[in-house]
């Protein structure tokens, strides 16, 4: 019995993996990758000096050691419950999606009735911006607001393309259940990756946008507005606020791996909790951190765009191909091609 509670789905995929434990784990490797990337590139060391025969591994959680004891201060002017609760629920609602994802083909496993899997993931991963904006509302900081604001432009653009791109592998596949998308998707060269790389294209630059990753660094720009929504934030609630979009990212990255990349194939599960659970969830959390790694080695190479040259480059572009990634996913679904 004590089994069966561990790893009932909902509590097992919110809290262990690929939930908070496992997307913590990730995304500190992530975060290491990130900088020890980008210093190669830029011909620097990167982390070295906290466990220097790892590479610098233990760097990242050395970080989370220093945020976790430095001092919170709240400015007098902020509204505390909306300072404080604030990233406290845009942390929990970034990772909320994955309890509609499956990552296996037996019913024992399946999270919630999964019909509408995809809808009800893609609905849950558009919750969360609306706390980064109540943050710098929150604030009362004049940057804060500005950072605010610019992230709500963001999300007017770049969500939508995600919803369209995301609801394209659905067409194709004539099902909004996340199970069917993936199973239809074999073998591998049917991956919609494959059949539709303008929709898989357009999703993967929006999630960057999404998620504040480079070249879309849009909220949080130094030069002109600091930190954007985090200006008044130290220690750990500002840690806080940097981890949400790193895990809001794993989320959107697990969700691009199951539309795109095929999910767990060419595994097929079988009975039992390992053959019909583990193996598979592993299979989906690798493609996904493969999938995180590429967005970050961008930081590497590309400068940050400009607010309004992204938003042109959503409205003039991204939107359009979205559009035709759509079409095509029609198209598709009209031969059969996943019949």
């Amino acid at each position: 019995m004590l089994v069966d509670i561990i790893t009932w789905p909902p509590l097992f995929q919110l809290v262990i993996a690929p939930g908070l434990v496992a997307a913590l784990v990730i995304v500190i490797f992530i975060l290491w990758f990130e900088r020890k990337t980008a210093a190669r590139v830029q011909m620097r060391i990167g982390p070295y000096h906290v466990s220097p025969r790892i590479g610098g591994g233990l760097q990242l959680i050395a970080d989370l050691v220093r945020y976790s004891f430095q001092e919170i201060i709240i400015p007098k002017a902020a509204d505390k419950p909306i300072f404080i609760g604030a990233p406290l629920a845009a942390l929990v609602i970034s990772l909320l999606p994955v309890v509609a994802m499956p990552f296996t083909t037996v019913p024992k496993y399946y999270p919630i009735p999964m019909d509408y899997s995809l809808l009800i993931a893609v609905a849950l991963s558009t919750l969360s911006p609306i706390f980064i904006i109540a943050a710098g509302w929150a604030s009362n900081n004049k940057f804060s607001i500005i950072g605010g604001l610019r992230e709500a432009f963001v999300i007017t653009a770049y969500e939508l393309l995600i919803v369209i791109t995301a609801l394209a592998g659905g067409v194709a596949v004539l099902s909004y259940n996340l199970t069917d998308i993936v199973v239809a998707q074999k073998p591998f060269y049917k991956w919609i990756l494959f059949t539709n790389p303008i929709a898989a294209l357009t999703m993967f630059a929006a999630i960057l946008m999404a998620t504040s990753g480079f070249p879309f660094e849009i909220p949080e720009a130094e030069n002109e507005i600091v930190a954007g929504a985090y200006t008044e934030y130290s220690g750990l609630m500002y840690g806080i606020n940097m981890g949400a979009a790193y895990i809001k990212r794993f989320a959107y990255s697990l969700l691009f791996t199951l539309i795109f990349l095929g999910g767990w194939l060419p595994y097929e599960p079988s009975s039992g909790l390992i053959h019909g659970y583990l193996i598979p969830l592993v299979i989906v959390l690798v493609k996904s951190t493969i999938v995180m790694a590429i967005m970050s080695f961008l930081r590497a190479v590309y400068g940050r765009f400009r607010i309004d040259q992204a938003l042109d480059g959503a409205w003039r572009i991204f939107i359009p191909l979205a559009l035709i990634g759509f079409g095509i996913a029609l198209i598709e679904a009209y031969l059969g091609v996943y019949a």
